[in-house]
């Protein structure tokens, strides 16, 4: 007897479920411990301002996320694979570059994770670093993925913690009493505009791995082809849009704290504006918020690295449950063994991710126009041109970061 899943019983409920895990997916995979510290650290830089980054950080990631999503499903392959009939050799060393990012995401991820439930339930008072509460999170993550239904199961973890996080974010930017509306006037006539910061925002949101995250998981519920690509596209706008509400909410939290003269800790900027806006509640407020985007990053993170190597041989394809359990476990035995600096790594991780995103959107840009490939699919053009203007402007700033940093 043929078994029942998700998928067999309720086809249609199935597909917006699958739509909406992938946004998910996605916008939580995005939303990790660096996604809430980047915030907080250029919100202290900029101020107001940062509205502005914040702002064109979104229409990138957008025109980025739609081209990739919608070649990766109309070509029917995952990224890899269209880079390596492009080029052969390419596919590779893509791979290569989001599985290096997604490791370096994935250490600080389950130092988040750990430095959550050491904030709820005090574990490792006296150690140097929380991990007890890292090691507890990597067997949740493998639970995950272990489990019969591992696809439906990671749709609803991420799911469900994404609105806790959206939740008790709101409550905290609300206590935090920021001046919206001197935000929003310099969102679009910003006093001071910075690089560095636009290419973080946007490497921290769709580079390396994330973007790639909830085209492959679509991949993976059959939502694929070119009948699909009005669903597909408006998931991918979805997945930005959760991502960057959180975004919002955590700069506005944030701001309020700054501009009513409270200093923030150098350790932990994010956790004083919790604690400083919601007082002792809002540093267990903190601790979930962190826990769950640490986690679900984790996953998202594991499950999507993986999937850039799982076809290149038969056996990773069908027990890719073995890979992906090791490199969780290589994540937790490097954070636990040679301990990290969480808030220089993720930084730094979201600054490599943005070097990334310009070589992946690049080679699939050049895949949506050969026949080879996307056969009798035309890519929209004015698709084709924001893509490329989002592969020229990210690659000239990635280039400025990286020349700025070898000179300094």
């Amino acid at each position: 007897m043929q078994a029942f899943s998700e998928l067999s019983i309720f086809p249609f409920m199935s597909s917006r479920s699958a739509l909406l895990g992938a946004a998910f997916l996605m916008a939580t995979s995005a939303i990790g411990p660096g996604f809430i510290t980047q915030t907080t650290v250029f919100t202290q830089q900029l101020l107001t301002s940062f509205g502005f980054v914040i702002l064109i950080s979104i229409i990138l990631d957008i025109a980025a996320q739609m081209n990739i999503w919608r070649i990766v499903a109309v070509t029917e392959m995952r990224a890899q694979d269209i880079s390596n009939h492009l080029l052969p050799g390419m596919g590779y060393l893509l791979a290569a570059l989001v599985v290096l990012g997604g490791l370096a995401f994935n250490i600080g991820n389950l130092a988040g994770a750990g430095l959550g439930i050491n904030i709820l339930f005090g574990f490792d008072k006296d150690g140097a670093q929380p991990v007890i509460g890292a090691a507890i999170s990597a067997v949740i993550a493998l639970i995950i993925f272990w489990v019969k239904e591992a696809g439906v199961a990671m749709d609803w973890f991420t799911r469900i913690l994404g609105f806790v996080m959206i939740g008790l974010t709101i409550y905290v930017a609300t206590s935090s009493n920021p001046p919206v509306w001197k935000a929003m006037h310099h969102t679009f006539i910003p006093e001071k505009i910075d690089v560095i910061a636009i290419i973080t925002l946007v490497g921290g949101t769709v580079g390396g791995y994330i973007s790639f995250s909830g085209a492959h998981r679509l991949l993976d519920a059959g939502i694929k082809g070119r009948q699909a690509l009005p669903r597909v596209t408006r998931s991918s706008v979805t997945a930005i849009l959760l991502a960057s509400l959180m975004r919002v909410l955590l700069f506005l939290a944030a701001l309020g704290v700054v501009v009513s003269g409270a200093v923030l800790s150098n350790d932990n900027p994010p956790a004083s504006v919790f604690s400083i806006a919601a007082g002792a509640a809002g540093l267990k407020i903190f601790g979930v918020v962190l826990w769950a985007a640490a986690i679900t990053s984790v996953v998202g993170s594991a499950y999507t690295s993986i999937s850039f190597f799982r076809t290149f041989h038969p056996f990773l394809n069908k027990h890719h449950r073995i890979p992906t359990t090791i490199f969780i476990l290589i994540s937790a035995v490097f954070f636990i063994s040679a301990g990290i600096a969480p808030k220089k790594l993720l930084i730094a991780a979201g600054t490599l991710n943005g070097f990334t995103l310009p070589i992946a959107l690049a080679l699939l840009l050049l895949a949506a126009r050969n026949k080879c490939i996307a056969k009798d699919y035309q890519h929209p053009v004015w698709l084709t041109i924001i893509g490329w203007f989002v592969v020229i402007v990210i690659g000239i700033m990635a280039g400025k970061v990286l020349s700025d940093n070898i000179g300094g």
